[in-house]
């Protein structure tokens, strides 16, 4: 039977494996193992099992996967309070795209709130003691995070978003090049004729922060730019970095690079503040274009992350290691 002849099943009726198996024109054991092994199929045999699932609306029965692998089937994500008490839409995106992922192979993701402080960790123990969750993934990873290394110590599977960036690098992440971002933002700004370029960033020692001051500040040297005293850096709130950008307005700049985009905000509230135009009196490219970015006047250019990726690879690596957890450690850079 041809993958596509297998009819869809009435309103109301349950679907069941076997109507995927018919959809996938595959057998009943390999679509069970795109559910609970995914890393043991082909990836176009994956992929038309995947498919059929989707067109047919086929969800697992998780409490009977349970019951048979001891496996709770649920992955936790420890949403952490913003340092600065605003919400970070950006995740949004990242977190859609992951539970979409983790659906596809009978998983489902749970969210929880993550103690501030030393009691971090006890959120997830929490989480571990209370719903056993198989697996676990990390945003927001920064110097001195004690998650990584607290999670392998245990046995624990986790994938991060975001590297290690001390300590002993021990488990799987994926992470965004930020430092090739703002090299490219570099470059645009120069192409217009730019060569005061400076750097509206964070202070030094996030992890982050200074991949992509990295990024500026290399491309400038390559182009034989100056960066003395074009670093300017801020708390990512738009008032302090306003403060900041005024401290480089003063030096003579005439285009920035900002490490995200509630920084260029501060760019935009400075220029405003001294009688000039974001854009054609003096450039800003952020970084993350969060939904703030089209809603400013002139819109903000703003350089993307590639977040529904980010998610995807999160999840199949995350699966991979719940799959074997002998498997060598794998890091991606988009």
């Amino acid at each position: 039977m041809h993958a596509h002849s297998s009819p869809r099943p009435r309103t109301g009726s349950a679907v069941t494996l076997e109507m995927v198996a018919a959809r996938a024109g595959v057998g009943r054991q390999t679509v069970s193992n795109a559910i609970n092994s995914p890393e043991l199929l082909r990836p176009q045999t994956l992929e038309r099992v995947r498919r059929a699932i989707d067109e047919l609306g086929y969800r697992p029965h998780r409490a009977a996967q349970a019951l048979k692998t001891r496996a709770s089937r649920l992955i936790g994500y420890g949403i952490r309070a913003s340092s600065t008490g605003v919400p970070t839409p950006v995740l949004d995106q990242f977190l859609h795209s992951l539970s979409e992922a983790a659906d596809r192979a009978g998983y489902r993701v749970v969210l929880f709130a993550v103690a501030p402080g030393d009691d971090e960790l006890t959120s997830y123990q929490q989480l571990l003691d209370e719903h056993g969750a198989d697996g676990f993934v990390l945003s927001g990873t920064d110097r001195g995070d004690r998650r990584q290394g607290w999670l392998h110590e245990r046995g624990v599977p986790y994938v991060a978003f975001g590297r290690t960036w001390s300590g002993r690098d021990v488990g799987d992440w994926v992470d965004v090049d930020g430092a090739a971002g703002t090299s490219a933002a570099v470059r645009h700004l120069a192409g217009l004729g730019h060569r005061k370029i400076g750097f509206l960033g964070w202070p030094k020692g996030s992890g982050v922060g200074d991949d992509r001051a990295r990024g500026w500040q290399s491309a400038m040297r390559e182009l034989g730019l100056s960066v003395r005293g074009r670093r300017a850096e801020s708390p990512d709130d738009p008032e302090s970095a306003a403060e900041a950008a005024e401290r480089l307005l003063a030096t003579g700049v005439t285009a920035v690079v900002a490490a995200s985009d509630t920084l260029a905000l501060g760019w935009y509230q400075a220029l405003r503040h001294g009688g000039r135009t974001p854009g054609p009196d003096a450039a800003v490219i952020g970084f993350d274009d969060s939904p703030i970015a089209p809603l400013l006047f002139p819109s903000l250019s703003s350089l993307a992350q590639p977040l529904d990726a980010v998610g995807r690879e999160c999840m199949r690596l995350l699966l991979e290691r719940l799959g074997d957890r002998q498997r060598p450690t794998e890091h991606v850079l988009l």
